[in-house]
């Protein structure tokens, strides 16, 4: 409401300055119409103007906003991967029966470019990633991600991550993997057709995982290569990935 009356104001007080400088103009140099001509003029430009405000410089400046949105979410990415995703891909993986190709699929390296990105995300969303419940440990997974709760639900209140769909998606996968097995009692003696329905929400959950951190990867390759270095060095798929530069 303070908006509107401001804006109101504001278009009341443009137009009335604008009547102002005409009626002097009449008054002073008693050309009425040339006073009519010039402002038919003026109004002749209008279109073209609103053409350049409203479709050019607002989608330049629109551009330069989400360039600068992005920036941010990929900030806050990073220390989601930082402080959760890294090690629940650890954790995930475990539950993989084709976690040994999919090491080599995403053994990310420093000379990748963007053919190198886009077939490995072509691959990786086209694999079959064979769940299975005994190969993994649900109750440490359960305890992992219930640790991460508050954290996790900090990141689904960030207003800013709803322009990233794909990255929301993700959060509300792992969300509700975590509150799948936090509502269980004993993960220990659950009927297989329980074990199956899990086993659903941890894959949901790794591929989009797997997928968002193959793309934050492809964005510091050329935003940050000094991040990029480091995820490559921490990689957790990876088993011979050392942080120690050699």
């Amino acid at each position: 409401m303070k908006f509107s009356k401001w804006y109101l104001w504001l278009t009341l007080l443009l137009a009335a300055a604008s009547f102002s400088f005409y009626l002097a103009q009449v008054m002073i140099f008693h050309r009425t119409q040339d006073t009519f001509f010039y402002m038919l003029q003026d109004l002749a430009f209008v279109p073209i103007q609103v053409l350049l405000v409203t479709l050019i410089l607002n989608d330049l400046m629109a551009r330069r906003e989400k360039k600068a949105l992005l920036n941010k979410m990929n900030m806050v990415i990073g220390a989601f991967f930082g402080e959760t995703g890294a090690e629940l891909m650890a954790h995930l993986s475990k539950f993989d029966r084709n976690a040994a190709g999919l090491r080599s699929l995403l053994k990310i390296e420093a000379g990748w470019n963007e053919n190198h990105f886009k077939q490995a995300r072509q691959k990786l969303l086209a694999q079959d990633h064979m769940i299975d419940h005994r190969s993994g440990d649900l109750e440490l997974l359960n305890e992992f991600l219930s640790a991460q709760r508050s954290f996790l639900l900090s990141l689904l209140e960030n207003q800013n991550l709803l322009e990233h769909q794909s990255f929301t998606d993700l959060l509300w996968a792992v969300s509700h993997l975590t509150e799948e097995l936090k509502l269980r009692s004993n993960l220990a003696e659950l009927p297989e057709s329980d074990l199956a329905h899990l086993a659903g929400d941890i894959k949901r959950a790794y591929v989009l995982l797997l997928a968002e951190w193959l793309e934050y990867a492809r964005h510091l390759r050329t935003a940050y290569p000094y991040i990029y270095s480091l995820v490559i060095r921490s990689n957790p798929l990876d088993p011979q990935a050392s942080v120690i530069v050699k």
